[in-house]
């Protein structure tokens, strides 16, 4: 008996059996939907969410021709990435528009790595990800915040056997795709209360002209579509039946 090539390639990443590599789909997913919705450990963990919000800002800041002057993150969960360059036009608006999908795009390329069996492939851009960041950070807040998750990635990177690495790798994916939503529905909640009038969104209404609801509506859009389709990918093992080979 054989299974699918998508089931093969999960279980030759994790070294594990199709049942355990399922478990800790699923396991993994259930567990960083958690973190997400309970408030103790989503204060902790948002952390993360805002150093790869950050990084999107940063990497389209470049990628669009802008000089990057320094990234910021506060004990607050926020964080400020600055550049110089036109105050208008479509380098300005990608650069402001790339925060909030960063995490759920992130998550979403973690998943298909995933899928096609390239669970190292995951870690070490997780590493990039964290070393391009903490170059950029320019308060002690910071680099204690980036140099605590490369810590952990590195713990698990180097010391860990197989099954916890998967099940770390998992844990991470599903985080940035839940993690992602999140914060759009805590903005639309700022909003409705008056607050954050400088989000992101509001930022490109003011670039664009559209308003800032339907920038919330495209974010909103963008991270749950970027869940639905990480997410179907993950538990792929979990749901994919087995085949049968002759001989």
């Amino acid at each position: 008996m054989t299974t699918t090539v998508e089931q093969n390639a999960v279980r030759n990443a994790l070294d594990l059996d199709l049942a355990a590599a399922s478990t800790i789909a699923v396991a993994a997913g259930v567990v960083a939907c958690l973190i997400v919705l309970v408030r103790t450990p989503w204060r902790f963990a948002r952390n993360v969410v805002t150093i790869v919000h950050e990084a999107g800002h940063a990497l389209v800041a470049l990628l669009a021709g802008r000089r990057l002057q320094g990234i910021t993150l506060h004990s607050d969960t926020s964080g400020v990435t600055v550049s110089r360059g036109r105050p208008s036009g479509p380098g300005m608006v990608l650069t402001t528009l790339a925060g909030y999908p960063a995490p759920a795009l992130l998550g979403l390329g973690f998943a298909a790595l995933v899928s096609a069996d390239r669970l190292s492939v995951v870690l070490g851009i997780a590493a990039a990800l964290l070393l391009g960041v903490l170059v950029m950070v320019r308060n002690a807040y910071g680099v204690l915040s980036v140099l605590l998750s490369a810590a952990v990635l590195g713990a698990v990177a180097l010391g860990a056997g197989p099954e916890l690495q998967a099940a770390f790798v998992y844990l991470m994916t599903w985080f940035l795709l839940f993690g992602a939503v999140r914060p759009v529905t805590e903005l639309v909640g700022k909003r409705r209360r008056g607050a954050a009038r400088d989000s992101d969104a509001d930022q490109l209404a003011r670039l664009t002209g559209v308003p800032a609801a339907v920038w919330l509506l495209v974010l909103g859009v963008l991270a749950v579509s970027c869940l639905v389709a990480g997410g179907m990918l993950l538990i792929e093992p979990a749901v994919a039946p087995a085949t049968v080979s002759p001989g």
